[in-house]
């Protein structure tokens, strides 16, 4: 296995982790009544999920196996909902350094297909890093309002 096709099912495994930290994060959501925040995060899991089937099928198609890696335990308390959507926040910002790093490794090595299939997902970061840090500027204005965080709740529960 080449070092880039090693590098993908590390994103790949990557991906599956993240789910794991959503849908972590969507229980402990669910856990305090907020249903919205846990629906919010629990969409946000099926896309990870979704992002890594991406991978598992284009490693097949560059004529590889995708090798599935333990996945750590997520974290169980998060303080506040402004801390728990914090965290999500820094996670995608280190998504974001991962998937630049393959695509400057792809770029060194000159795989275009592999150039080809990350574009989306830089395009994609950008849009994930600016929707947590909007969510995290409005619960930091929220100050962890009982009554704002009930609006913003039911506004986040119809996420599509």
């Amino acid at each position: 296995m080449s070092n880039l096709i090693e590098s993908l099912n590390e994103q790949m495994n990557f991906e599956i982790s993240s789910a794991y930290i959503y849908a972590a994060m969507s229980s402990y959501c669910k856990s305090k009544g907020m249903d919205g925040f846990a629906h919010f995060m629990s969409f946000q899991a099926k896309e990870e999920l979704e992002h890594a089937m991406d991978f598992y099928k284009f490693i097949f198609l560059l004529d590889s196996v995708p090798v599935y890696e333990a996945i750590e335990k997520p974290e169980v308390e998060y303080g506040s909902f402004t801390n728990l959507f914090k965290t999500a926040l820094e996670h995608e910002k280190e998504v974001t350094k991962r998937i630049r790093k393959l695509y400057e490794q792809a770029t060194v090595e000159k795989n275009y297909e592999i150039l080809e299939f990350l574009g989306g997902y830089i395009k994609e970061q950008v849009e994930e890093e600016a929707t947590f840090r909007g969510i995290v500027e409005k619960m930091e204005r929220l100050g962890e309002s009982w009554t704002g965080l009930y609006r913003y709740d039911s506004e986040l529960g119809r996420r599509e």
